[in-house]
């Protein structure tokens, strides 16, 4: 079992999102910043998770932390070890979080001997690290079993989750029963949707932070329309011809199942996402699309059995339809490679779907809406709290609604004038609440309270940041 780690990262000024910001935004961000930096004078802020490189959390920190180090915030981040039984039990508490079954295995004693055998010997390397006086920030499941050792050190403890539902089932009960004996003894508990938390905890000890992006990374940077052709081109996902600028040379081109490869002037409706029946990749295929997986990790035995469902629907497609869907996997060897090619394809995107039957918040519909993508999504979690319904995208209250997003997808194909006034109001969403200056205010905020001062001005500390939530679901209840 691999022992912590840690990542090493870079610094980046927040003054590098001044030409983005509003002069009373960039107060915002200067007090926010200021108190946080006074407050944790002397102290260090350790984030702690399961992973360097793979999804959203990692993906995350990776935009978060150089900036408030930037900041002049003295922030760590290290990696858990655990092994093989230890990761089995933290997905199976994963996917019941969302709930769905995964494995269909249990949460019963063995579980938690597993889990605590792995975060115990991990807790005590920790505690070898960390002063009593830092903070330390444990994101999601796997990390939710440091906090008694923590707390016993006199550290304080914030526990972050990512995951959560809008309706919570028997089996979301269960994971949540399995570690509220560890997240209820956090000095902060932090979750991306106010209705994500959960019953029994301490309302004074809620925060709200939805994550955000990165607009200078090399997945949300502007990119031409030209260049994007040649990198999708490059990347063998278009017929693009020979040539384009060489800077859009792609080293590992993408592994794709097509019946024939589009033309760079066809229309593209894309998805991306990893394969995970959450994500309906099955429905997708429905609607005749292009589906790219392009998740950060090796596919789970889940996300496997997904992909197998996936091309076996697709082999089942009458000879017209399979023509317009394109499977494609992204090669992971080259971070930076495969973010470039994800920015293409967002770029090049006539109309990007979201067809998720659960989401915890959605960073690839946030991506999307920044490059003034025309949205259409599932009303499920964080999704809602990013599309004004109508007037920065198309939400669609039943996921499993297949007329329905077909009909949004034709329509804003037909209509390219409100399909671009969608994407200017997703655009102008995203730069107001969901780019890493906002994060980082909301992150000054919670690091100055739980170290007891007052928050510098991020509303969404123990609050919910402001939100649309209009789809016909959640009005009526």
């Amino acid at each position: 079992m691999a022992p912590l780690g840690e990542v090493d990262f870079a610094s980046l000024d927040p003054h590098r999102f001044d030409d983005l910001l509003s002069p009373e935004e960039r107060d915002l961000l200067d007090t926010a910043v200021a108190g946080g930096a006074r407050r944790i004078c002397g102290r260090r802020v350790w984030h702690v998770n399961s992973t360097a490189r793979g999804g959203g959390v990692a993906e995350m920190l990776q935009t978060l932390l150089p900036y408030a180090r930037g900041a002049g915030l003295d922030v760590r981040w290290l990696t858990i070890g655990g092994d093989d039984d230890f990761f089995r039990v933290t997905k199976r508490i994963h996917n019941n979080l969302h709930g769905g079954a995964g494995d269909g295995g249990d949460l019963g004693d063995e579980e938690r001997r597993v889990y605590e055998a792995v975060l115990g010997r991990d807790a005590i390397e920790l505690s070898i690290r960390v002063e009593p006086d830092d903070v330390v920030v444990l994101e999601d499941p796997q990390t939710a079993g440091l906090i008694p050792a923590l707390r016993m050190r006199g550290v304080t403890a914030v526990w972050r989750c990512h995951v959560g539902v809008d309706a919570p089932n028997d089996l979301v009960h269960r994971a949540r029963r399995f570690l509220h004996p560890y997240v209820d003894g956090a000095n902060a508990l932090v979750f991306s949707r106010r209705s994500y938390a959960w019953e029994g905890l301490d309302d004074g000890r809620l925060h709200v932070i939805p994550p955000c992006i990165d607009p200078f990374s090399t997945k949300n940077a502007p990119m031409s329309k030209g260049m994007a052709a040649a990198v999708l081109a490059a990347a063998g996902l278009v017929d693009g011809g020979q040539g384009g600028p060489a800077s859009a040379c792609v080293a590992h081109p993408a592994r794709v199942l097509e019946a024939a490869r589009p033309h760079t002037a066809t229309p593209l409706v894309l998805q991306v996402s990893r394969w995970d029946r959450l994500k309906d990749p099955l429905g997708v295929v429905g609607e005749a699309l292009l589906l790219v997986r392009a998740a950060r990790v090796a596919p789970s035995p889940r996300g496997t059995g997904a992909a197998s469902e996936v091309r076996e629907r697709w082999e089942r497609l009458a000879s017209p339809w399979r023509e317009r869907v394109h499977l494609a996997s992204l090669s992971m060897r080259d971070p930076d490679e495969n973010a470039r090619i994800v920015n293409a394809l967002q770029t090049r995107a006539d109309v990007v779907v979201q067809k998720s039957l659960a989401e915890g918040f959605g960073l690839t519909v946030t991506e999307a809406m920044w490059k003034g993508r025309p949205v259409v999504a599932s009303c499920v979690g964080g999704i809602a709290d990013q599309v004004d319904n109508g007037a920065s995208g198309v939400l669609i209250d039943d996921p499993r609604d297949l007329p329905a997003f077909g009909s949004a997808v034709t329509a804003l194909l037909r209509d390219r004038q409100r399909a671009r006034a969608l994407g200017a109001a997703a655009h102008e969403r995203v730069r107001r609440d969901f780019l890493g200056w906002r994060h980082l205010v909301r992150y000054a905020d919670l690091i100055t309270s739980v170290l007891g001062g007052a928050p510098g001005g991020g509303s969404s500390v123990n609050g919910v940041v402001p939100a649309h939530r209009t789809c016909a679901r959640e009005r009526s209840s």
